[in-house]
């Protein structure tokens, strides 16, 4: 072909406008991905011409001139290697071949490229594409036209036309008007630093004006051992990009297996509920994605990274990365350096674990239920609130091995006042704590777990001595009377402190009764109805049935003690009644419309006597 100057029209081996929609539709996010495809055929050129030279010019580059009102088309060049004719006809003619490995006979590695289907990006944007290049082989430069249309032609280039080009390739399109602000200089510049701002080429895009701004910049993605002052700078603007603020740490990133590098940073706030890891991902300086949430274990939700790698695969659309074993490997040795972070500062820094901890609580413990390798090392520095104050759970195993726990916070402030230190309860009514609790066996040898009840602390409670039972037995009789309105049952018990003289008992099943009650109380017909029905089916939780809440009144208390004996009925009433809200009110139980009423008549009954005084 080489010498012939008319043009000849070849069919293309595809249907063009099936691969467009293709390409459109089911494989490229959208039309802006034509420059990145574009930068990454000048980068993989450039790569190209200096394995051929066997040298690498610093000047080589790429250079992006947008449309102007005096001259309408885009145009795309590059210092590459360049095409001779038999080459252009057979790569842009072929789509799926690779055109590093095919035609040009170069190793895999070092180039972005893997699929021949780049240039043909760019007819998403426009309905004609005019490649002139120049091959650094030798031989006269060639000019490739393609049109939607489904054909191509393919001349050689002579006399002035050819005099101006160099070694290289200039790609030139006129975009449709619907794609006129996608080619406009400040979408360019965007563009063009989202996806190549860390490859190691000069990229400069036009201006409009005649001058060019610069796209490259220092491709920083991790610390070394010694890094310099300017380097720790460049790491830290980065993480404040990526989170949106400093940064609570930085973990450097390493994997081996597919030469992979780069920083986590650590979330200085809980992520949303749902939220993406949206990690991003670079090949070789080129922007991959953005958004990937695959690249590091799910366990590390608390860790946003930026990687750059040089084994790791992309799709197609080189927007997303292959789920193969590369990735997986990757996967492992970057969550290894995660892991390793933790235990770092379990060692060296405990008080800053503390606060990881206090900020990812919550996400860390939802993990816990599924990811026994991030339990096997995270669980022992949660903390849990218990009768005897906060601690960790590392601190509670080591000091109660047999751990009590509460199903509910409302059974957990019942029992707190009561127990004894030596006996602590744990309040395992917060969101994933009954369940972490649970799991404390299988992860720490020598511990048990129980699940305690409010019945089942009351029934723990000492009863008073024998030679008191008569008086007590009488308190009990004469409260129960009072009690009887609000649909409580009195018990007399001995427990510390002995300044508490009454404690509200009532366990799940109660609670749930009460709280039926009181939505009975203030709906409509229909529903009271429904809720009266679910009451008659519980026998046992109905008014008069066996299982009620519990005044449990503390015979070591002297008020209590004083009630039991020769006291006036009416003093008695007004006495028990105002244990029993105050008792609520500890409990932080909401009064209902009856214990309100029980509260302002016990008041007015002692204002009564007060001003009768």
């Amino acid at each position: 072909m080489t010498g012939d100057t008319t043009a000849e029209a070849r069919p293309f081996l595809v249907d063009l406008r099936g691969v467009v929609d293709l390409l459109s539709r089911h494989i490229y996010s959208g039309p802006h991905v034509f420059l990145r495809e574009l930068i990454q055929n000048g980068r993989d050129a450039i790569t190209a011409r200096a394995e051929h030279e066997g040298r690498r010019d610093a000047a080589w580059g790429v250079r992006i001139h947008p449309p102007t009102s005096a001259e309408p088309a885009l145009r795309f060049e590059d210092d590459g290697v360049g095409l001779t004719a038999d080459e252009v006809g057979e790569l842009l003619a072929t789509v799926g071949r690779s055109s590093k490995r095919d035609l040009f006979d170069l190793p895999r590695a070092g180039f972005l490229g893997q699929f021949g289907i780049g240039l043909l990006s760019c007819f998403m944007i426009a309905d004609r594409i005019v490649v002139r290049s120049r091959s650094a082989r030798g031989g006269a430069p060639v000019e490739w036209v393609g049109s939607t249309d489904g054909t191509f032609t393919v001349r050689v280039l002579e006399g002035d036309e050819a005099s101006g080009i160099a070694v290289g390739t200039t790609v030139s399109l006129v975009p449709r008007p619907d794609e006129a602000e996608l080619c406009s200089p400040a979408s360019l510049l965007d563009l063009a630093r989202r996806y190549a701002e860390y490859l190691p080429i000069p990229i400069l895009v036009g201006t409009g004006g005649g001058s060019f701004d610069s796209v490259a910049r220092p491709a920083v993605f991790a610390l070394a051992g010694d890094a310099r002052s300017d380097v720790r700078d460049a790491i830290a603007e980065l993480g404040r990009e990526v989170v949106g603020s400093t940064p609570f740490d930085v973990i450097e990133l390493h994997s081996t297996a597919t030469d992979t590098h780069g920083t986590a940073f650590v979330l200085p706030f809980p992520p949303t509920p749902g939220a993406r890891q949206a990690n991003r991902v670079y090949l070789g300086g080129m922007l991959v994605d953005p958004r990937a949430d695959e690249l590091l274990p799910d366990w590390s939700f608390f860790a946003r990274a930026v990687v750059d790698s040089n084994g790791l695969r992309p799709t197609a659309s080189r927007e997303h990365l292959i789920e193969d074993e590369s990735l997986e490997a990757t996967r492992g040795e970057l969550g290894a350096a995660i892991r390793a972070w933790v235990m770092r500062l379990a060692v060296e820094r405990p008080a800053r674990l503390a606060e990881f901890v206090g900020i990812h609580h919550l996400g860390l413990k939802s993990l816990l239920l599924h990811d026994d390798e991030l339990a096997g090392f995270i669980t022992r520095w949660l903390t849990v609130e218990t009768s005897v104050g906060v601690m960790t759970i590392d601190e509670l195993v080591r000091a109660h091995p047999h751990v009590r726990f509460t199903e509910t916070v409302d059974e957990f402030r019942q029992i707190a006042g009561i127990v004894p230190a030596s006996r602590a309860v744990v309040n395992g009514g917060y969101v994933y704590e009954a369940d972490i609790l649970r799991r404390l066996p299988l992860l720490f040898d020598g511990v048990t777990v129980e699940r305690v009840t409010v019945s089942g602390e009351l029934d723990s409670l000492d009863v008073p001595p024998l030679a008191d039972r008569g008086p007590a037995l009488e308190l009990e009789h004469r409260a129960a009377a009072v009690l009887a309105e609000v649909g409580c049952e009195p018990s007399v018990r001995r427990f510390a402190p002995s300044d508490l003289a009454s404690l509200y008992l009532a366990d799940a099943e109660v609670l749930r009764s009460i709280t039926r009650g009181a939505a009975r109380d203030t709906t409509g017909q229909l529903w009271s109805g429904v809720l009266g029905r679910i009451d008659e089916h519980l026998p046992s939780l109905a008014n008069g049935g066996a299982a009620r809440a519990k005044l449990c009144l503390n015979w070591d208390n002297p008020l209590v003690r004083t009630l039991a004996g020769d006291v006036d009925d009416a003093v008695f009433d007004r006495t028990i009644r105002l244990l029993y809200v105050q008792a609520l009110l500890a409990g932080h139980r909401p009064l209902r419309a009856s214990e309100r009423a029980m509260l302002t008549g016990a008041l007015t009954d002692l204002v009564a006597l007060s001003l009768a005084r």
